[in-house]
């Protein structure tokens, strides 16, 4: 290692610029050279993402420049796409030059995982991106449109595979925005289908039960139709097959089933499982303690050995605790072992209702939509301030 450590940190997503933020307060000036790398020139926020997407909201207040979140005089960034990862050499390759490092954090961020579902890579759409975003919002018009032309009954039948929290949360922004474009396009709103289908026994999986069914109901009102206990066999260019055969035909269908890990971090030779890599107590790769694993690219166990759902909060968590490992191992300190502290969970579903658990209460409705929309501030702040919460934050 040279007098002055390289830091490579992949990806800008919550964990990357939590683990570069926080480098910049616990090393000092030139004590390492540290460098992010993402592809785009901005940071997404993807627990905001369904909004845009149902065209509910703005994608600008989905995404915040990079160069307003660091401090360009200790953190270089780099505009780039990896392309592979050497390291045994100590290299990243992107896609145009490589960089040497001394420290990596892998935050890639993860890919749409679709277990084998025959044609869901090829035919369905996914909230993964802000490009995603247009395409999903911009697709919905255009059915609306080409059925003003066609009179073809499928392009106004909506599926949405998976009822996790991306799946709900867009659904019900899906319905609270539909009946503003059949106004806009002269259609009426009950020729209007939004089908969410999920394989597992219940919708929000995992989550409190008495929430749930209070999910559901909100969004059947809503003209949400689920379809429960039912998996997607087949995503055609047409529609789905579900369950033992059956065909509902469809304009558009949005994929929310599930994430994996980075293609590139698997064929960089990690062990991994499903794309992520079973990090160390200290967020470490096993055989690697100067590779760091966060975010959707960590699979991280809880106390009963099951692994934690790749959420913003523990990638935010994640983000700073390996900040403070990686200067701990420059300063030549003990490590810090990773514990997530879990603050609670909230889902949107639509204007001006929600459901939360937090500290093990249950919250619903209209306080939940306020929480949600405190978390959301919260956030903004953490990683820029009262003027990024000014400049993005939603109060009303």
């Amino acid at each position: 290692m040279g007098n002055i450590p390289k830091i490579v940190i992949l990806g800008a997503g919550y964990g990357g610029i939590l683990t570069a933020q926080n480098l910049q307060k616990a090393l000092r000036h030139k004590e390492a050279e540290v460098t992010l790398v993402n592809r785009h020139d901005y940071h997404y926020i993807t627990t905001h993402l369904h909004m845009p997407a149902a065209g509910t909201d703005s994608i600008e207040h989905a995404r915040v420049s990079i160069s307003g979140l660091i401090d360009e005089s200790r953190v270089d960034f780099v505009k780039s796409t990896v392309q592979a990862i050497k390291l045994d050499e100590k290299k990243v390759i992107l896609d145009q030059g490589s960089l040497d490092f001394d420290y990596l954090v892998l935050g890639l961020g993860g890919e749409p995982e679709t277990f084998g579902i025959p044609g869901m890579l090829e035919n369905a759409l996914t909230i993964r991106s802000i490009n995603s975003v247009r395409l999903i919002r911009d697709h919905i018009s255009y059915q609306l449109a080409m059925y003003k032309n066609d009179g073809n009954p499928a392009r106004l039948t909506f599926v949405v595979g998976g009822a996790g929290f991306t799946g709900i949360e867009f659904v019900a922004e899906l319905a609270d925005r539909l009946p503003m474009l059949c106004r806009e396009y002269d259609i009426h709103p009950q020729d209007i289908k939004i089908i969410n289908v999920e394989a597992a026994p219940t919708a929000l999986p995992g989550f409190d039960p008495e929430l749930v069914e209070y999910a559901m109901d909100v969004l059947k009102r809503k003209g949400v139709t689920f379809r429960i206990g039912v998996p997607i066999k087949e995503c055609l260019a047409d529609g789905v097959i579900i369950g033992e055969g059956e065909k509902i035909p469809a304009g558009m269908v949005v994929w929310t089933g599930g994430i994996r890990g980075n293609h590139v971090i698997e064929e960089a030779g990690l062990e991994v499982m499903r794309g992520r890599v079973k990090a160390d107590e200290y967020l470490r790769a096993p055989g690697h303690d100067h590779v760091y694993v966060i975010g959707d690219n960590s699979l991280f166990m809880n106390p009963e050995g099951r692994p934690y759902p790749p959420t913003a909060q523990i990638a935010m968590q994640q983000g700073a605790v390996c900040a403070r490992n990686i200067a701990a191992a420059i300063h030549g300190k003990e490590p810090q072992k990773f514990k997530f502290s879990n603050k609670g969970t909230v889902a949107s579903l639509g204007r001006g209702e929600a459901v939360a658990v937090v500290g093990g209460r249950k919250i619903k409705g209209w306080v939940a939509a306020q929480l949600k929309k405190i978390v959301d501030i919260r956030y903004l702040f953490i990683i820029g301030g009262i003027p990024l919460v000014l400049k993005k934050g939603r109060f009303f």
